[in-house]
């Protein structure tokens, strides 16, 4: 099948958005491909279709637990057969994937950039039948990019074992110096780069120093009308925010990494069938979002980079209809980012004693551990040896990136099973085993594929099925495994930990402090811009964003609040102008003229008279004038 074609059958859209059949075309034809779209811009489909089209399996590079899981739910809806790994699966359910993606028909495999680190996984890579390595969120695999995680840099090194498999990286948020970087940690050959424009024309950028954040949020809602999304910075005040906009009769939702999976799955579905609701969230809301419909993205704390913010602000007008991306900022928010960088560079002698405290609580001896998994709970882990929560999580981040540690997106893991014996040997078994016998016949009616592929399971609707509780299942369940007839994994509440190396002594963990104090360079600067975009209120806001991606010879957008207030200062009457300027403080009549160059000098003098005669102006014996306190 042509592109057009899988487009048509497998996506049913008639046409592609701009770049993607350019973007296509160029992996098809075997060229190394960097494609920077916005987000919505449609980047999956960009090595969706090209592994559709080729004989063979598309490797999927991703960071995120969640982006895999949905995008492989979302294939699975399309008929599409794709699977992902992480590091919460059992050694065996690993090695039947693998197993399936060299002998099955599996088109897409997604994996953590950490599984290019396990020898077992490139043994399988070196034997399938790869037909490109797509490389998602590739920003990550910069020094300079906002998320670096070093595994990202083993990429390259799978290329030899398929050299005629080419790259397709992709990323919403690229600046040029992550761009080069990019191309050259993945060592393209007859690359090709496709940049789509970050400039969204329906999109109106605002930014106010709000001491109201409530007010003015309760003003932006009702005025804009339609859905949209509150982004906050903890989980609490998802909550309180929440409730503030539901006691004012408008329809809001909380969301955060902390409530259940299934609980999350339902808010956000909800949400995406209404046309007037607000979802207030963390950043853990974002993931496989398909709303076309949003009127505004309200971030009330400032993000920590502009690529955070731009990724988060675009979900908004996806339809390219008027929506608005307002920022809420304060004096102490500021303070408070400088005192975050800190705190997210806690210091390298913390994040080793984090590393020893998580060695000791879970029990690992030294040389010993490598795989292993356990249940995570952080908080007993933080009050167990007297750590800060967040400075702890900071060091985690640190310990994921030295591929010391992995620790999988917060959700409610699901009852898997997989039959590991033949069908015949299966049937025996049956046949001399009653009450397992019936409770395996049930299983096998309610799922398909138990022989061949890790099944998610539901222990409650097996027992409806069977006349048994579920307690009982789940026994008969464990004693399949104990007897070696089938692989089951009981659901966890908890999301695990697991350790990708054996335990190393303390005195011989090397974290690199050059490698530290670049990342801390880089996280202070991305910091700065996005001070500097909140607070710049004389340029362009789009032109400000685009400016920090590349693109340097943007016009001004016309409808952000900067561009809005000058088209009101340019139909203003001089008056207007004149005691719009001098709110800000006094001013000469020289200052005033360089501020209002459209206004004629003869204007400017005569009317700053007249308001001077008519009291409405003062002026000191330093000739500097400022408006009457009644004004």
């Amino acid at each position: 099948m042509t592109p057009l074609e899988i487009l048509k059958r497998y996506y049913h859209y008639d046409s592609f958005r701009p770049l993607q059949e350019e973007i296509i075309s160029s992996v098809l034809a075997g060229n190394d491909t960097l494609a920077l779209l916005p987000t919505g811009g449609g980047k999956s489909l960009c090595y969706q279709i090209p592994a559709l089209a080729n004989d063979g399996i598309a490797l999927v590079i991703s960071p995120l637990v969640a982006l895999m899981q949905d995008q492989v739910r979302q294939l699975g809806e399309k008929r599409i057969k794709a699977r992902y790994i992480t590091s919460g699966m059992s050694h065996h359910e690993i090695e039947t994937i693998l197993n399936n993606c060299i002998y099955g028909d599996i088109k897409l495999l997604y994996v953590s950039p950490e599984r290019l680190c396990s020898r077992t996984f490139i043994d399988h890579l070196r034997q399938m039948p790869l037909n490109l390595i797509a490389v998602d969120e590739a920003h990550c695999i910069s020094q300079w990019g906002y998320d670096f995680r070093p595994p990202y840099l083993e990429i390259a090194s799978i290329r030899p074992y398929h050299p005629k498999a080419p790259v397709i990286a992709l990323t919403a948020t690229a600046t040029p110096e992550v761009v080069n970087d990019i191309e050259t940690k993945l060592d393209f050959r007859r690359g090709r780069l496709f940049k789509s424009s970050f400039m969204r024309p329906n999109l109106s950028y605002s930014a106010f120093n709000e001491e109201d954040k409530q007010g003015k949020l309760l003003r932006i809602i009702r005025n804009v009308g339609g859905s949209g999304i509150v982004y906050v910075r903890n989980r609490r005040r998802t909550l309180e925010i929440a409730n503030m906009l539901n006691d004012h009769n408008i329809a809001a939702l909380p969301y955060h990494a902390g409530i259940p999976q299934k609980e999350r799955e339902r808010r956000q579905k909800d949400w995406q069938k209404s046309n007037r609701g607000v979802m207030v969230a963390t950043n853990a809301f974002g993931m496989g979002i398909d709303k076309p419909d949003v009127r505004f993205v309200v971030h009330w704390d400032m993000p920590e980079s502009p690529e955070a913010y731009f990724q988060e602000a675009g979900r908004a007008g996806r339809d390219d209809q008027q929506a608005y991306a307002v920022l809420f900022y304060q004096d102490n928010d500021i303070a408070r980012m400088r005192d975050n960088l800190e705190r997210d560079f806690p210091p390298l002698s913390y994040i080793k004693n984090v590393y020893n405290a998580l060695c000791n609580y879970y029990q690992i001896p030294i040389g010993s551990g490598k795989d292993a998994r356990f249940e995570f709970d952080a908080e007993r882990i933080c009050n167990s040896y007297s750590l800060d929560i967040y400075t702890f999580f900071s060091a985690l981040k640190f310990l994921e990136r030295e591929g010391l540690v992995s620790l999988p997106e917060h959700n409610e893991l699901q009852s898997k099973l997989f039959i590991i014996i033949d069908k015949e040997e299966l049937y025996r078994y049956q046949l001399s085993n009653r009450t397992a016998g019936d409770m395996l016949a049930a299983t096998l009616r309610l799922y398909g594929g138990l022989f061949t592929d890790y099944t998610p399971i539901s222990e409650s609707l097996i027992a409806s099925r069977c006349g048994m509780t579920e307690t009982q299942v789940a026994n008969s369940l464990k004693e399949l495994n104990r007897l070696q007839i089938a692989d089951y994994q009981p659901k966890m509440l908890k999301p695990p930990i697991v350790f990708c190396s054996p335990r190393i002594d303390i005195r011989d963990l090397h974290i690199s402090d050059k490698n530290y104090k670049e990342l801390k360079e880089a996280a202070r600067r991305r910091s700065q811009a996005m001070i500097d975009y909140a607070t710049n209120d004389s340029e362009c806001r789009c032109r400000q964003l685009l400016r920090y991606f590349g693109e340097n010879d943007a016009i001004d957008c016309g409808v952000c609040d900067v561009c809005l207030d000058r088209k009101k200062a340019d139909t203003a009457s001089p008056e207007e102008a004149i005691i719009k300027e001098l709110k800000g403080g006094q001013l000469t009549i020289k200052q005033l003229a360089e501020r209002l160059p459209k206004i004629d000098d003869g204007l400017l003098a005569e009317t700053v008279r007249r308001m001077l005669d008519k009291g409405e102006l003062t002026m000191n014996q330093d000739f500097a004038i400022s408006c009457c306190s009644s004004l």
